[in-house]
């Protein structure tokens, strides 16, 4: 058997704060072969991360506390050393040049106040020391190797000037151009579409191919590992709970948490139908528990349906250049001409790429974004003539679910008077009293406790923040929710909660629901009927099963084809 590139033996790592310890990997060994691509796969906090961090020795410590164990990394010359004894001038010559690494934001990993060519030139630069006329050739011929239009001109574009999947194909560039012996993949694809993850995901395999290069693949997508591994290991709480080929993992998988993460994925189930999540799998019974709950009933057949909202001839324009005098002479046609219906009590799915209107158009709904030209009539009443004072009187009845928890909480403010803020403002309750009451009956429904009232944004997952939002945006009794990538971000486990609990509210509340997403899997599962939107128009509309199984755009075809499958749900 060929001799491992990297070994991970028996280890085991701590953080360390105040008096309290957790231990974030607890005793994992895992071996990386030259020429293979090996996942981990696992929740956020299971500690892939971790792993792939410790290799290159990037966190700090304290608060890491390295407990036990090695990292032997086997060099080209035949020597083998354990990076976790290496001084830092030692772990500075190996970083970028014998093991690279490609993180999950690109916008964060590349200085936004140099061009990004420059930025690959100082990798070459810094590990093989030639001129800065050389490095410039050798980042550009980088530039084209992955795949970028017009190399030159991306050479010194900034960081702002690309799209997501072009900052990213630039961070594979400036990993791979001194030729590693080992990439770290570390969530490479998650913040993507499906059409530029699958062309990314390409693109490593290929380049694995010709350099012979080992990878360490890190993901929480299944359906991304079946798409370009070898073999897998499977991450939960800082250990292994099983590994092997993929193909193998996948089709006789043998652990409960392996079957869950197979399962919670909404392409492996009907439209409507209850998503099965890790607790389901993870009780101490033998047999996941089965929760009857009936799929979504369907709307009323065309012709019978309320429309709640009337979207005619809408444009919203954005100044592309403007003249001397500063008069716009171009425009970006974020969302152009676009017209349809939204009916009383639906689901209806916004999907398509990054930069293709949809978010725009979401906003525009609200009148956070102001249209150029175009109708919206919500209830029979042209929001376009609303006066600021009428206006702030239907938010009450319009809201709101950013992609992003993080960022959609203010981080010094506790959840309790967060989900009570709204009812403040618009004087809905006005007693402190009332308000804590409504707040603690809002965070019951959203599965939290009433006991997390007093709690900050930073002691909840990603999951439960997510929730916190939802019990925001549901603290006004809404008639219309518009959900902007709001499960884009998190784990297919967390997800299949979330997407749960939506179900489970509009059974409950009867909202209507825009559900914005670039992933068509997840738009098909929750949806009513789709939109498909591409360069700021409608592609095609329709029934979500017609939509996604009989598709009449090649676009739309192009968006389905790029949806990793490859595995399909435990039994």
């Amino acid at each position: 058997m060929q001799q491992p590139l990297l070994s991970i033996r028996n280890l085991s790592v701590d953080f360390v704060t105040g008096n309290s310890v957790n231990h974030a990997l607890k005793n994992i060994s895992v071996e990386v072969r030259k020429g293979e691509i090996v996942a981990l796969v696992g929740e956020s906090g299971s500690g892939k991360s971790v792993t792939s961090l410790s290799v290159l020795q990037l966190i700090p410590s304290p608060p890491a506390k390295y407990v036990q164990g090695a990292i032997i990394f086997h060099k080209e010359d035949g020597s083998a050393i354990d990076l976790l004894k290496q001084t830092t001038g030692t772990l500075q010559e190996i970083r970028g040049n014998a093991i690279s690494m490609i993180f999950q934001e690109p916008m964060t990993s590349l200085n936004p106040v140099y061009t990004c060519g420059s930025q690959v030139a100082e990798a070459i630069r810094v590990h093989t020391g030639v001129s800065k006329e050389a490095a410039k050739k050798t980042a550009i011929r980088w530039l084209e190797r992955v795949k970028l239009p017009d190399p030159p001109a991306i050479y010194n574009r900034y960081p702002h000037q690309l799209s997501g999947g072009q900052k990213q194909r630039v961070m594979i560039a400036m990993a791979m151009c001194c030729k590693p012996e080992l990439l770290i993949c570390d969530e490479p694809t998650t913040a993507l579409d499906v059409t530029v993850q699958k062309t990314v995901l390409q693109l490593i395999k290929e380049l694995q191919r010709e350099t012979g290069m080992g990878v360490i693949f890190i993901t929480h997508d299944l359906g991304v590992v079946a798409e370009i591994a070898h073999r897998a290991v499977v991450l939960y709480k800082g250990e292994i709970m099983e590994e092997g080929p993929v193909s193998d993992l996948f089709s006789q998988p043998k652990h409960p948490y392996t079957k869950a993460l197979l399962a919670c994925r909404p392409v492996n189930h009907q439209r409507g139908e209850r998503l099965p999540v890790v607790s389901d799998f993870m009780s101490p019974k033998k047999e996941p528990v089965e929760v009857a709950l009936p799929v979504r009933p369907s709307l009323p057949e065309a012709g019978r349906q309320k429309v709640l909202l009337h979207v005619d001839h809408l444009n919203v324009w954005f100044p592309k250049e403007t003249n001397w005098l500063g008069k716009p002479v171009s425009y970006t046609r974020a969302v152009n001409d676009v017209s349809f219906d939204v009916y009383e009590n639906e689901t209806l799915g916004l999907v398509g790429e990054s930069g293709c209107g949809k978010t725009t158009l979401g906003r525009t709904l609200l009148q956070l974004v102001p249209a150029t030209s175009g109708r919206i009539v919500y209830q029979n009443k042209d929001m376009a003539f609303f006066k600021k004072e009428a206006l702030r009187g239907l938010r009450k009845q319009l809201q709101i679910i950013f992609q992003d928890p993080y960022s959609s909480l203010n981080p010094r403010k506790k959840i309790g008077p967060a989900i009570e803020e709204p009812l403040k403002v618009h004087k809905i309750i006005t007693n402190a009293a009332g308000r804590r009451e409504r707040a603690e009956e809002l965070l019951t429904k959203v599965g939290l406790l009433p006991e997390h009232y007093n709690r900050y944004p930073h002691e909840f997952s990603g999951g439960q923040r997510q929730r916190i939002v939802i019990a925001r945006a549901l603290a006004l009794n809404p008639s219309f929710i518009i959900c902007d990538e709001s499960v884009s971000a998190l784990d297919v486990s967390v997800q299949a909660q979330v997407l749960n609990l939506l179900n489970d509210l509009k059974r409950e509340l009867g909202f209507t629901i825009v559900f914005i997403s670039h992933d068509l899997s997840v738009v098909r599962y929750f949806s009513d009927r789709i939109i498909v939107m591409n360069k700021g128009k409608i592609e095609e509309s329709g029934p979500a099963d017609t939509i996604y199984e009989h598709p009449e755009s090649s676009y739309t075809r192009a968006l389905i084809a790029s949806i990793p499958r490859g595995i399909v749900a435990a039994s």
